[in-house]
């Protein structure tokens, strides 16, 4: 009874083990082929090319990435520099222009100055008695809009109640007095201040009278004093001249012209508005005469006469 259960148990197993046998059999023949082609695929030329390829494609792309990342930086830092020195470049050059233009302004300015003091010299040359070339170099700070300051003074010659006058836009012209002297600046008192009084003359109708100012070179001066009979020979743009009258400026220097006539109704005398020849916003040269070298020149010429 053991040996046929033995028996049956032999035949059992004995029956598994050839279909076991087949399966590995085929297991280890496709595994021997799979391994022989991937040999044989190994083996062969065109593979490895292909894996060279593969490569070279790869690494040349990170080179070529990595050269033109270089290659930016490198632009980007070069561009940058420029930029650097082109504005440096660009500033130097308007400092440049910035120079040419003040020397250009200040040729312009020296030309015109050389003109304006050609016209002093020209009209230096045609005055018949010593002056006294001067330049303004500022305004009375107790009297801004009046008091003129003058660039000499009593070492040059100068002293109180001498005659000022002016060469503008080829007219000779009276400024004004002298009225305070210093040792290298003088004050001088124009024909506009309200202190001012100067005798005067129309000199086409010949009829004298007295201007006074009103204390501003925009404001008319006025001449009064003039007789009511001489209205129908007064015109508009008459010019009015120094009489010579009182001893301080000399006859015939050009006070203004003629800008309008007042007739007052209670007055016996006209009321003439006159415009400065000299506009004293422009004003830059004078001259200062000496009266008494003049008066000696007309003794002169009289005595000669």
């Amino acid at each position: 009874m053991r040996r046929g259960f033995f028996g049956r148990l032999s035949q059992r197993g004995g029956g598994k083990l050839p279909g076991a046998q087949i399966n590995l059999s085929v297991f280890v023949f496709v595994v021997l082929v799979i391994v022989s082609s991937v040999l044989l695929l190994l083996s062969t030329r065109d593979f490895i090319f292909g894996v060279k390829n593969v490569g070279l494609s790869f690494f040349s792309g990170i080179r070529n990435g990595i050269h033109e990342v270089n290659s930016f930086v490198s632009r980007t830092v070069l561009s940058i520099s420029e930029l650097a020195t082109l504005r440096k470049e660009h500033a130097d050059l308007l400092r440049q222009l910035d120079r040419f233009e003040d020397l250009e302004r200040s040729n312009a300015e020296i030309y015109q100055e050389n003109i304006r003091l050609k016209e002093q010299l020209d009209f230096s040359k045609t005055l018949r008695y010593r002056r006294i070339p001067a330049q303004i170099s500022g305004r009375d700070p107790d009297n801004l809009f009046s008091a003129i300051v003058v660039n000499k003074g009593s070492f040059s010659g100068v002293s109180n109640n001498m005659p000022v006058v002016a060469w503008q836009n080829g007219t000779q012209a009276l400024v004004g007095k002298v009225i305070q002297t210093g040792a290298f600046e003088c004050l001088v008192m124009p024909v506009f201040d309200i202190n001012s009084l100067v005798s005067s003359r129309l000199s086409v109708s010949r009829f004298e009278g007295i201007i006074e100012g009103q204390g501003n070179w925009d404001n008319p001066l006025i001449m009064r004093f003039v007789p009511r009979r001489a209205r129908d020979e007064i015109n508009t743009g008459d010019i009015v001249i120094t009489s010579g009258m009182g001893g301080i400026f000399p006859e015939g220097i050009n006070v203004g012209r003629v800008s309008g006539v007042n007739i007052l109704e209670y007055e016996t005398t006209l009321e003439i508005e006159i415009v400065p020849m000299i506009d004293f916003s422009r004003l830059e040269y004078v001259f200062i005469i000496e009266t008494e070298i003049l008066d000696i020149l007309e003794l002169q010429d009289s005595y000669y006469d």
